[in-house]
């Protein structure tokens, strides 16, 4: 297939902590990302913080910045992210998935912290789709198949959350990373640079470790988001390929 001039990549985000979100060594790499993409016409977002029943879509034309954490420094929850949505790309995705279209939500910390920095400017259109908790592994893969044309729309299909994610484990002085933590993020790379989808559907399977690096799936799924758009002759590349405090993988991946 070849690439239109409009395509635009699909990017997923290990977004780890809010704090990462006044900056630092992660957020440096996300900026120099945008800087690379360049301005999209618009950004469709799946953010491990917005579970829902039923598929839902940010339809408003100036979503709120959504503080959805506690007990961070007054300078986290005073940041703002004022990008606009997009009632029409709102519009878009609800044709393509079903989803409904609601004001009920905005930008949480997924979303914001990653992309306040990826494009500062706060100038490129926002929506977020939700986590879909009636759906199962595979159905959030067959749903994301669905949002593939939006690439050859001028716009980004992005997923925030983490391979790696064990609160219970992680190391609030740092460390090093723990070894499960490392064979899975290892394990879901290679799977990515191979193009293995049923693998990354069926992690759990994808090796030993995955059930200490995944007890909870919400920081995992959107990554079956970006996985499902990658079309032949897409080139797959990482960043921010750490994993802080033992247990929280900052990895970052682009297709395309």
């Amino acid at each position: 297939m070849s690439r239109t001039p409009d395509r635009q990549p699909a990017v997923f985000f290990g977004h780890g902590s809010p704090m990462n979100a006044l900056g630092g060594r992660y957020a440096d790499a996300w900026g120099q990302l945008g800087q690379e993409i360049g301005k999209p016409r618009g950004v469709v977002m799946i953010s491990a913080h917005w579970e829902t029943g039923g598929l839902a879509v940010t339809a408003q034309a100036n979503p709120e910045t959504i503080h959805d954490f506690g007990g961070f420094p007054d300078e986290l929850h005073a940041m703002q992210y004022p990008a606009p949505g997009s009632p029409e790309l709102a519009a878009r995705v609800s044709d393509l998935t079903g989803a409904v279209q609601t004001t009920q939500w905005g930008l949480d910390h997924g979303t914001w912290s990653v992309l306040a920095h990826v494009w500062p400017e706060a100038d490129v259109p926002v929506v977020q789709l939700s986590l879909d908790r009636q759906l199962d592994a595979r159905g959030h893969f067959d749903l994301a198949r669905r949002l593939a044309p939006l690439r050859d729309e001028g716009v980004v299909i992005a997923g925030s959350g983490d391979f790696v994610h064990n609160l219970r484990t992680w190391k609030r002085s740092g460390g090093e990373p723990y070894g499960w933590a490392t064979r899975f993020n290892e394990a879901v790379k290679a799977a990515l640079v191979r193009g293995d989808d049923a693998a990354l559907v069926d992690w759990v399977g994808l090796a030993e470790d995955a059930q200490m690096s995944v007890p909870t799936d919400e920081h995992f799924l959107p990554l079956l988001y970006v996985a499902a758009q990658r079309m032949e002759g897409d080139d797959v590349s990482f960043f921010n390929d750490v994993i802080e405090g033992g247990s929280i993988s900052m990895t970052g991946v682009r297709i395309g």
